[in-house]
């Protein structure tokens, strides 16, 4: 895999961890009493101990998910390659790919055009083959 897709796989690594670890705090948050017009919240579920303890090493895990992967990230761009020479060699490099990429469009629709008509050719004696055989004529 190119660094460019491995870089596009940690994002989205990234992405999916950051929106598991901002659900796991809003769902695991203790109720907050919005206004003193509102009754209290009801107290948190909490019948097991096990599962407290479990909720509440949940966001440090997550947390350090998340780190763990936001440096994979800084690795892989520190291994992209440094380009060389600054903006105007990158420009010249694009012009040159540009103009390489013309010509060889070039190539393929002149080899396209031939390909056309060679099936064409081959259409028309498969045509007066299927024509010769239904007519049951010997061929010339």
């Amino acid at each position: 895999m190119d660094i460019i897709s491995q870089l596009q796989e940690q994002l989205n690594t990234i992405a999916s961890l950051a929106f598991n670890t901002f659900g796991t705090l809003q769902r695991d948050a203790p109720p907050v009493q919005l206004s003193p017009n509102y009754p209290d919240p009801p107290p948190p579920n909490s019948n097991n101990g096990e599962d407290a303890a479990t909720l509440a090493d949940q966001p440090k895990i997550l947390s350090a998910e998340l780190v763990k992967a936001a440096k994979q990230f800084d690795l892989l761009v520190a291994a992209l390659p440094l380009s060389e020479g600054g903006e105007e060699e990158q420009l010249k490099r694009i012009v040159e790919l540009q103009t390489e990429n013309d010509a060889i469009g070039h190539e393929l629709q002149t080899q396209l055009v031939a390909a056309e008509k060679e099936l064409k050719q081959v259409q028309e004696l498969f045509k007066q083959a299927t024509d010769s055989c239904f007519n049951l004529k010997k061929p010339d």
